[in-house]
């Protein structure tokens, strides 16, 4: 059976005057209707450029340079723009960080929503009204015929994000990435978010890309992780397992400086250092520079992803 998004081997590089710089390093990962996936990792880590090139809207001097992806049968990192152009923002949906910076100030919700749809459906603007409607009501959005009317300004950050997520909704796309979606809200309307979220893949059997820093979060949604250093995926696994029982040094670092991970009492765990820049990611494993675990053959050979337990594959020479 085949996926419903298929990613493979997949390397983005961009062209700098001194060279080519390699973003992304051989990413492969599957997506099926219903199913959850969360990217997660430091900001460098390479997330954001994953979903970006999953609708090939990486920014010049950006370039998909190996690999493949495909999507419902297709492969689509062969498509033009134009080919583009019908499947991101109607099959393909993005949620991006800020909503405000998403929403144009100067036109209602109604105007945007209905231009949204006129873009990608031969309607009315009438039945473009109804659908914009019928959306803002299934992401939950109180008094929806008065918020089609209002501006931006007038909504709570809360609200606009639903809004967001409404308009990424018009076309009932079959994927959407939600890219760090709760990063300027607080913590209960994260929830009402994420919540939100998942409830919108089982009742329209959606798939999600969530990509985000906060382990906290994607511990709570999706059913996989892939966790992402420096252009890798160096651990993938079931959500529950990579949670609970982490390989990679990475991973238990990055779960053990979340707050509550620890006994009352006790520090919370730091990870030393920085993520290396895409300039200088050093020899053989990017983390050995702030692994407790490091040895001679970190410093020399590359390692593999592959699995070691419970379903959990990691890229990691002494577990």
């Amino acid at each position: 059976m085949s996926h419903l998004l298929e990613v493979k081997n997949l390397e983005v590089k961009f062209a700098l005057r001194f060279g080519d710089i390699t973003a992304i390093n051989d990413v492969s990962f599957t997506l099926d209707k219903r199913e959850r996936l969360g990217l997660v990792g430091e900001s460098g880590a390479g997330k954001s450029v994953t979903g970006f090139s999953i609708i090939n809207l990486i920014s010049k001097p950006g370039f998909i340079s190996k690999g493949s992806i495909w999507f419902e049968g297709n492969e689509i990192s062969k498509y033009n723009d134009a080919q583009m152009r019908e499947i991101r923002g109607n099959r393909i949906a993005m949620i991006f960080q800020d909503p405000m910076m998403t929403l144009n100030p100067v036109f209602t919700i109604g105007f945007q929503m209905v231009e949204t749809l006129l873009a990608h459906r031969n309607i009315s603007r009438a039945e473009a009204r109804a659908i914009a409607l019928e959306k803002l009501k299934k992401v939950h959005i109180p008094s929806p015929e008065q918020r089609l009317d209002q501006y931006p300004h007038e909504l709570s950050g809360g609200m606009r994000q639903r809004v967001i997520i409404a308009i990424s909704l018009l076309s009932d796309p079959a994927i959407i990435i939600a890219d760090e979606p709760t990063t300027a809200l607080d913590v209960t309307i994260q929830a009402e978010i994420m919540d939100l979220l998942q409830e919108l893949c089982e009742t329209d059997n959606m798939g999600l890309i969530l990509i985000t820093h906060d382990l906290g979060v994607v511990s709570q949604v999706t059913q996989k992780i892939a966790v992402m250093y420096a252009g890798k995926i160096i651990e993938f696994g079931p959500t529950d397992q990579v949670v609970h029982n982490p390989v990679h040094p990475y991973t238990i670092g990055l779960i053990g400086s979340i707050p509550g991970s620890i006994p009352p009492g006790q520090d919370l765990k730091q990870i030393p250092g920085m993520m290396p820049t895409l300039t200088d990611i050093p020899p053989g494993c990017a983390f050995n520079p702030r692994c407790e675990l490091k040895q001679d053959i970190c410093t020399r050979e590359t390692p593999v992803l592959m699995e070691k337990q419970n379903g959990i594959m990691a890229a990691c020479h002494m577990k």
